[in-house]
């Protein structure tokens, strides 16, 4: 018979999480220093800054308050969302330095812009996150983020390497979505048990919890401009990009409607296909399209993100053995895919040379496989490791369950 607790974390979430921040302490005290040696103007500190603090809001807000739509596991969404993202972003920090920026001397200077990298690298953990929350604990959380940053940013270094492209912020912004999803679902895939296949009794939502879900959708919805603006800094990006998800919006409602039975809105699909505008836009904002294309790029990724959440999420479920809890398969990875396409499209279009337009085609493509293939093995090598009985992995029937890792004194009965 299960125990009707949890087992304690005691002799394995504190030993992790602090043997990792003092090494983490460690490598910043002998490689990482702050300096801004270009010596900015105010205004250009204050635009800065206010880029920073949008993407810190998304990430930490937007993103915590995403997946409190269950209704038994609001204190851990939120809670292991943030304890991920703080950890994400001092080991993308380091890894960044390392590989992607060439640091000399073995010293990484770090400026805002760095921070703004790092927090992106947290991102894509957190949309990862999406497709295992609920079935791991704090300790398996770590060692994923670990992980998924690891091959996030190894991922940007052999497309730098190999195909010799510098564009990183760009390829950041579009492929942070594809291979956060494609990382975490593989994932969840290796951490499949024949219960799953039955809708687990803690898997809903509350009147409660769907408010708190929808609080961090506007958070995202609203600042998702400004996280496709680190790209290209001008008007066109912040245009078509409202403009998109003022179409998602309006879509993900109808579409909800038109595919329930009931035809009643569903609150979980509106949540999360309304951001799917910005999510795919974000992929053509170098090509600067037309309103109108922008627009029509929102409607068809909130159409398929939307059918996606209602019928895709249950057919990967018994067809493919693989739980995506948030579904982040249809959320990030279908409009993230589409926007790649779309951004394809657009370019060839510009391009009056057939060679060029070949040569890009096939680059273009290239970066696509390889982010596929290095989130598919990476979430395989991680999905192999979490189920490593070490980390006390909870069992099925704590799944979903604040209580087995939050204290509730408002709980405890006293004799």
């Amino acid at each position: 018979m299960a125990p009707k607790y949890a087992p304690s974390l005691r002799a394995r979430l504190p030993p992790v999480a602090l043997l990792l921040q003092i090494a983490f302490i460690v490598i910043f005290t002998f490689f990482v220093e702050i300096g801004d040696y270009e010596k900015k103007k105010a205004e250009e500190f204050i635009f800065s800054y206010a880029k920073f603090q949008d993407i810190h809001v998304m990430v930490f807000l937007g993103f915590g308050f995403l997946a409190t739509f269950l209704t038994r596991y609001g204190f851990s969404s939120s809670g292991f969302s943030m304890l991920v993202a703080a950890l994400a972003v001092q080991w993308a920090t380091i890894l960044n330095g390392f590989l992607l920026f060439r640091s000399f001397n073995w010293k990484i200077r770090i400026q805002l812009k760095s921070l703004v990298d790092a927090e992106l690298c947290a991102a894509s953990t957190l949309v990862a996150m999406g497709a295992i929350y609920g079935k791991t604990n704090p300790v398996q959380l770590l060692v994923f983020a670990l992980i998924e940053v690891t091959g996030f940013v190894l991922n940007q270094w052999l497309i730098q390497t190999m195909l010799q492209t510098r564009t990183h912020w760009l390829y950041s912004i579009v492929l942070i979505n594809i291979f956060g999803a494609l990382f975490g679902v593989m994932t969840s895939r290796f951490l499949f048990h024949s219960e799953m296949q039955l809708k687990h009794e803690k898997e809903k939502v509350s009147r409660m919890t769907g408010v708190f879900a929808m609080f961090g959708t506007l958070f995202l919805w609203m600042f998702w401009p400004s996280f496709n603006s680190v790209v290209e800094q001008n008007t066109d990006v912040m245009c078509s990009t409202y403009l998109s998800l003022a179409v998602s919006a309006v879509t993900a409602t109808a579409v909800s409607v038109l595919s329930s039975s009931k035809g009643k809105i569903n609150l979980v699909h509106v949540q999360s296909s309304m951001l799917a505008g910005g999510i795919t836009v974000g992929a053509v904002v170098t090509s600067a399209p037309a309103p109108w294309i922008a627009m029509m790029i929102g409607l068809c990724a909130t159409l398929l993100s939307t059918l996606g959440l209602r019928y895709l999420k249950d057919h990967m479920l018994f067809a493919f053995d693989c739980h995506d809890t948030v579904g982040v398969l249809s959320v990030h990875a279908v409009p993230g895919i589409l926007g790649w396409s779309a951004q394809l499209i657009l370019r060839l279009a510009t391009f009056s040379n057939s060679t060029i337009a070949v040569r890009f085609a096939v680059h273009h493509i290239c970066i696509l496989l390889i982010t596929v293939c290095v989130s598919l093995v990476m979430g395989v090598i991680t999905g192999l490791l979490l189920k490593w009985s070490f980390w006390k992995p909870p069992q099925e029937n704590k799944y979903y369950d604040d209580q087995a890792f939050w204290e509730f004194p408002h709980l405890l009965v006293h004799k």
